[in-house]
């Protein structure tokens, strides 16, 4: 299961959901969910305080804030010489330098094991201002960094977006049948994987139908398309999207207003999966999030 989506999102329910509610009140109900995002965001685990991603070799991997280090943090968030990260196998081990004091779930340590590559609650680690866990990408395992005192956290004005329109939330159908049960998502680091398939969403959109695949993610489908606005307006990678499992007549709501960035829009320390090529739309989706900062 995918594991890349920055909030839940609620979504209109049923069939009958496409005229449930407009006007006021559907503007007013997508401007409370993008305010309810743009918070999400900045919370601790959110996408704008992250400051590193340090890939581990195996053994001893030192960090700090000295050039000298394998892993180098930020300069004066930490110690020069801070300790290191052991590798074995998949099991990380984080050791604090003698006289630099080293937390992990807020818990003073000197030898921890803070990964085993196991289900279940990520360890955090931290000095000051810094928080740290470990993720695990195929074979590659890594260290990511945040800051809560990050200058892109610090600095967030918002999202721009386009203005909500009522035209862009349509009726969908989530086809199952002589479908496979996974398929090939690759990330921006190249690797690719198999991902539960939930279904192709058919659905029209400006008179003309169109496919989208959806995976399973926390019983919702996630959505990860491209479509014509992306490079000029929107996010270059494309955009997520969350949308609610159909009901028993197999009918359901896409609402692009709640098109959303994936964190790489905010970051270059995240690992986010790319569109496959069956959900890059031929028409522009001129709804939901637009281009953020540099990303």
């Amino acid at each position: 299961m995918i594991k890349w989506i920055c909030m839940s999102a609620a979504i209109f329910p049923g069939k009958q959901a496409v005229h449930a509610q407009s006007g006021p009140a559907y503007t007013d109900g997508i401007n409370a969910w993008h305010t309810e995002r743009m918070e999400s965001l900045k919370k601790e685990d959110g996408w704008l305080n992250l400051v590193g991603l340090y890939w581990l070799e195996p053994g001893k991997n030192s960090f700090g804030s000295g050039a000298t280090n394998k892993l180098v943090f930020p300069a004066g968030t930490i110690p020069a010489q801070a300790g290191y990260f052991e590798l074995q196998d998949t099991i990380v081990t984080l050791v604090a330098q003698k006289g630099v004091e080293l937390k992990v779930d807020n818990k003073t340590i000197t030898r921890e094991i803070i990964f085993q590559n196991k289900p279940g609650r990520p360890v955090i680690s931290s000095y000051g201002t810094l928080r740290w866990t470990i993720i695990k990408r195929n074979d590659k395992i890594g260290v990511r960094l945040r800051d809560l005192h990050s200058d892109e956290l610090t600095n967030f004005k918002g999202i721009d977006r386009y203005p909500v329109d009522e035209n862009f939330r349509v009726s969908a159908v989530l086809d199952t049948i002589n479908q496979p049960s996974s398929i090939a998502i690759t990330n921006i680091l190249g690797q690719t994987s198999l991902q539960q398939f939930a279904g192709k969403l058919r659905f029209s959109l400006q008179g003309k139908p169109y496919s989208l695949d959806a995976l399973e993610e926390d019983g919702e489908l996630f959505v990860i398309f491209a479509d014509q606005t992306n490079k000029q307006y929107t996010y270059p990678s494309g955009r997520f999207l969350l949308v609610k499992k159909p009901g028993a007549d197999g009918h359901t709501v896409i609402d692009f207003n709640k098109a959303y960035n994936p964190p790489c829009a905010f970051t270059d320390f995240a690992t986010c999966p790319l569109p496959p090529a069956q959900n890059r739309l031929a028409v522009a989706v001129s709804a939901g999030e637009k281009k953020w900062g540099k990303h």
